[in-house]
């Protein structure tokens, strides 16, 4: 096998001959997004040569960052970034730089960043600033002696991070637009980022980067601290194009994937027990009532508003933490991270939505979960948020209903005893509940909404784990109409739990 052969077209941008002309910060990106929306969109053009392009995706594998070229290496410093080749499918690209002290010094495309242990031949005339398809951040972890990978910026708005001992899961994204809504998704892209270079003692690493799309502008800051459970704070500020139609304006949206659980009827004749990245939505909202909705694969597209003011907030959670029940060696699923979406100050009236679409298997990303601001201001003006982000596996970090959680829920019908109705199983836990004997005088409050109406109900405590069960049964009334149900412990005068909420189609 022969090295392959690159012929480099380097060239000075605009952006580096004026690299030294102002400092770079917050308020010099928010100012260039505002100018940036006022115009017209335009979207951009590739720079990636068309023999890239169209190099089969066997070849494109073949082509691998070179880990002795990661950046910062030779200074040894804690965080280092490594790049993602353009090619074959991968055409959109993105400018990335390295700030220095206030100084932007774009970061160019090279051959000599990447090895190509592929069948020699020329791809051409490759510029040097075409840019990469996205970059990682590698910091040791969970070994002083290896770097591993924290968090990955690729494709559109998307990013993911870890934290110690996780794999890699659920994604945010930067914004989204009118997901679920007609007449399409719009996906704002991060079309450039600037990188803070860290000091040797750096516990953090700042990112910067300028969003654009035919709706919106805006510039965003990442500060990414990394540990046992990495929180990454960010700052927004987005710009609406004149003319501009939002009809769903999704602050902090998670981005998630459920195949099959527990309470799902069919698992497609997968052998595991469970797939998913996530298996529930958590709130805890500006009224100080926590809520937990397990996700499900619906039959249709699914819409639920949750309305609340100034929220506190709110998570896709990977709340089953037992191998057992994932039995998947490979994807981990039990290690996946869960991520809580942490306001700072705060957000006004709107609601969490929750999207769940249909996926006939585990290679699709079909949750969504993000903040609706019940009112955006004018063109021109900033739409402004501060948030944080916490990657966590529960213990380690993040965000837990300060009194009782559920731990599962179950749902099935007797083909033979009563078969017009519907039973469902909520397990509820804490320290709390643990302690308690069965005739503590624990209540169960369950409501039914419309469309059905509840027979039987009955709660009993779990003597081989000490969780406790509620169990209850509904008849739908024929009208096929969504049933809201909700559901939590309570003992006089306090309320032991969060609520647990399912939308449950007859």
């Amino acid at each position: 096998m022969k090295r392959l052969t690159l012929i480099v077209l380097f060239c000075i941008s605009a952006a580096a001959a004026k690299a030294g002309d102002v400092p770079f910060d917050f308020e010099v990106l928010q100012y260039r997004a505002k100018t940036l929306a006022a115009k017209p969109y335009v979207q951009r053009q590739t720079r990636v040569p068309k023999e890239l392009q169209d190099i089969s995706y066997d070849l494109y594998r073949d082509i691998r960052f070179d880990p002795n070229r990661a950046w910062w290496r030779r200074d040894q410093l804690p965080f280092q970034l490594q790049f993602f080749h353009p090619g074959f499918i991968y055409n959109k690209t993105v400018q990335i730089a390295e700030i220095d002290r206030g100084e932007v010094k774009p970061i160019d495309f090279s051959p000599r960043l990447f090895s190509y242990n592929i069948k020699a031949r020329s791809i051409g005339r490759i510029p040097a600033d075409m840019g990469f398809t996205g970059f990682r951040v590698h910091y040791a972890l969970n070994n002083p002696n290896y770097l591993d990978e924290l968090a990955v910026f690729q494709g559109a708005s998307y990013f993911r991070v870890l934290g110690q001992a996780m794999r890699y899961g659920l994604s945010a994204r930067g914004l989204a637009l009118n997901t679920a809504e007609a007449p399409a998704e719009e996906f704002p892209v991060f079309e450039e980022f600037w990188v803070v270079k860290p000091s040797a003692d750096s516990k953090d690493l700042t990112i910067y980067a300028l969003l654009d799309s035919p709706s919106v502008a805006g510039a965003y800051r990442f500060v990414i601290a990394p540990g046992a459970s990495t929180v990454m704070q960010v700052k927004v500020a987005i710009y609406q194009r004149a003319g501009s139609t939002i009809n769903a304006f999704g602050v902090a949206p998670l981005t998630s994937m459920f195949w099959h659980g527990e309470n799902s009827a069919s698992k497609e004749g997968d052998l595991r027990p469970e797939v998913h990245d996530s298996d529930g939505l958590l709130l805890e909202r500006g009224s100080g009532e926590w809520l937990w909705r397990p996700l499900v694969n619906p039959t249709g597209v699914r819409v639920t508003c949750f309305n609340d003011e100034n929220p506190k907030g709110f998570g896709l959670v990977q709340r089953d933490r037992n191998f057992s029940s994932y039995e998947d060696l490979e994807a981990a699923y039990h290690l996946r991270p869960s991520t809580w979406v942490e306001p700072v100050g705060a957000w006004g009236r709107g609601a969490v939505r929750l999207v769940e679409l249909p996926t006939p298997d585990e290679t699709n990303d079909n949750m969504v979960a993000f903040w609706v601001p019940e009112k955006l201001p004018a063109a021109g003006e900033p739409i402004e948020f501060e948030y944080k982000l916490h990657w966590f596996i529960e213990g380690q970090g993040g965000k837990k209903p300060p009194s009782g959680y559920t731990v599962s829920t179950r749902i099935g019908h007797s083909k033979t005893h009563e078969p017009d109705l519907e039973r469902f199983w909520v397990d509820f836990d804490s320290q709390y509940l643990h302690s308690r004997s069965s005739d503590a005088g624990i209540e169960a409050i369950v409501s039914v909404g419309e469309g059905a109406k509840l027979v039987h109900q009955s709660i009993q405590k779990n003597i081989y784990n000490s969780t406790w069960r509620v169990a209850f049964s509904v008849k739908p009334d024929g009208t096929g109409k969504p049933v809201e149900l909700r559901c939590f412990l309570k003992r006089e005068p306090h309320i032991l739990t969060e609520t647990w909420s399912y939308l449950w189609n007859p």
